[in-house]
């Protein structure tokens, strides 16, 4: 009797695992939560969720769908972590583990492929910026993106700034009506420090000028090579951030099966 009931006494759930893992995952719901809907208000506010078939519509890419995917998976995986940690439900706690194993596959994978096929990868940089360099007036969120990135990265379009003949109204047709014809984004100009209000004009007939008279007023470079040259300047913070994230999941995945175990242990000898 002595023997068993120091058996019984041994196995049970870890406070420690179980309150840290709960703790972890209820920021990481609220976050999804929140990522989920600002999303959620960024639709509704352009009208998207009045009329779903909208979504389709987009020629480019819609930013406010990172906030919904990643938003939702945060919040999927924040409330099977959070309620499974709370009231040890090894299935909830399973289904965390194996959805964040998943995840985490998923992104190795994608960092091994693209460190393969580092051209193919390019290719489709470019054919996805230039892509939605002709959506650019479509969608007020792409727009903003698209100026940050070029502001950011001191570019203009994939390759250059005649990529803004892909786009209805910068294109240099004699048939172009617009006033912008043969013109850039504002985001291209390089700006003036004396200058206090951003002069959203100053693309205005910039490439009827040659190339050399344009660097004096426009970002000339590509924004696909300076993204390249951006990532080997900020390797090692990028590559950090990445281990970092993966080591999280790692983590996750380990406290949730610490968790799980001890369940299984407790639940064995009763």
């Amino acid at each position: 009797m002595s023997r068993k009931h120091n058996h019984l006494k041994g196995a049970e759930v870890s406070c420690c695992v179980k309150y840290f893992l709960f703790g972890f995952n209820i920021l990481f719901w609220l976050l999804g939560a929140a990522f989920l809907g600002i999303g959620l208000w960024a639709w509704a506010e352009k009208g998207v969720l009045s009329n779903l078939s909208s979504i389709t519509d987009l020629g480019g890419f819609d930013p406010v769908w990172l906030f919904i995917v990643v938003g939702g998976v945060m919040f999927i995986l924040g409330f099977a972590g959070c309620i499974g940690a709370l009231r040890e439900n090894t299935f909830l706690l399973k289904f965390f583990s194996v959805f964040l194993g998943l995840i985490f596959f998923l992104e190795l994978t994608a960092g091994i492929l693209a460190f393969v096929f580092k051209d193919w990868i390019k290719d489709q940089l470019n054919f996805f910026i230039n892509n939605n360099v002709k959506a650019y007036r479509d969608d007020i969120d792409l727009q903003n993106l698209i100026d940050f990135a070029q502001e950011y990265w001191s570019c203009c379009g994939a390759h250059g700034s005649d990529d803004w003949n892909l786009n209805i109204y910068f294109n240099c047709t004699e048939l172009n009506p617009s006033r912008e014809r043969c013109g850039v984004p504002f985001s291209c100009c390089i700006k003036d420090p004396a200058e206090d209000v951003i002069n959203t004009q100053c693309g205005y007939d910039v490439r009827l000028q040659g190339e050399l008279d344009r660097q004096k007023y426009i970002y000339t470079k590509g924004c696909v090579g300076q993204f390249e040259k951006w990532l080997q300047d900020n390797l090692i913070i990028v590559a950090g951030i990445f281990v970092g994230i993966a080591l999280l999941q790692i983590f996750g995945i380990c406290l949730a099966q610490n968790l799980v175990s001890d369940v299984k242990a407790v639940k064995a000898n009763w």
